[in-house]
């Protein structure tokens, strides 16, 4: 008796990803279920600022402000293309005008103000744009119900400073850094949590700011990469250099939580603190 033909099944491209920390197969829509996160090693893959955005909230409570705020081409600048038209590709594959998105929401009945920056704009990168969000998202908090501030939260993800943007990026460490001065000295609370990677220009400024300060495990964090600074000095860097684990170990951070934690873990700091 012959054996029934078989058929080939084909499998739909993308229904499996290769964790790019162990290797292993994972399907994509148990990633998904898992917050991005993968199940056999715990990596912690970058998000969006919209996912993120919607893993912190309630639900339905997040309100956006400043969401057509986009950045110009003031250098005019031009490597290969131009700066004008890798915004428009950008803006068009990211759906985001610019780097971060900012607005109001309630993270387990706490009302909060939020930025949270998004990787797949320029690595999230700070230019004109997010310098005055965040400036503004704190004057926001600054402001809050009238008779005391809300607590500010900003998730930060950055390669640091557009160099596309010049002197006008590089500015934006200083107006960032004098808003939240601003917020402290009216004792405001500001809870920072750091993802991989944080460097460079926002580290240097309104992401090393905080008055508490959380990190996702394994998060690169720091101002030059360690590759920079490996050559720079020429020796050899400890193992885990710069990394979420390293910070807390020599104090650069408060506690590392995991990305399942982080809505408990800011409720229950904003309680703490009774703010």
């Amino acid at each position: 008796m012959a054996e029934p033909a078989r058929k080939n099944v084909e499998v739909p491209e993308g229904l499996w990803i290769r964790c790019t920390d162990c290797s292993a197969m994972v399907y994509r829509r148990i990633l998904e279920e898992e917050l991005n996160i993968c199940p056999e090693c715990d990596h912690h893959y970058r998000i969006n600022a919209r996912k993120r955005i919607e893993q912190l909230n309630d639900a339905g409570t997040f309100e956006e402000f400043l969401p057509d705020l986009e950045s110009t081409d003031p250098l005019e600048f031009h490597d290969r293309v131009s700066y004008k038209d890798r915004l428009e590709k950008v803006k068009a594959a990211s759906g985001e005008p610019d780097a971060i998105v900012v607005g109001k929401g309630f993270i387990k009945g706490r009302q909060v103000i939020m930025g949270v920056m998004n990787p797949d704009f320029i690595m999230g990168s700070m230019g004109a744009v997010v310098g005055e969000k965040v400036a503004a998202a704190t004057e926001r908090a600054l402001e809050g119900t009238g008779k005391e501030t809300l607590p500010l939260v900003m998730v930060t993800c950055s390669g640091g400073a557009r160099m596309m943007e010049g002197m006008v990026s590089l500015a934006q460490m200083a107006k960032t850094s004098a808003a939240i001065a601003r917020f402290h000295e009216a004792g405001g609370l500001y809870i920072v949590v750091l993802t991989d990677p944080t460097t460079a220009g926002v580290a240097a400024s309104f992401a090393f700011l905080g008055d508490v300060t959380l990190a996702e495990p394994g998060a690169l964090i720091g101002f030059a990469g360690p590759r920079v600074i490996a050559n720079t000095i020429k020796a050899v860097l400890p193992e885990g250099f710069q990394r979420s684990e390293f910070m807390l170990e020599h104090g650069f951070v408060d506690r590392i939580v995991h990305r399942r934690d982080l809505r408990s873990e800011i409720a229950r700091i904003i309680d703490y603190c009774n703010k």
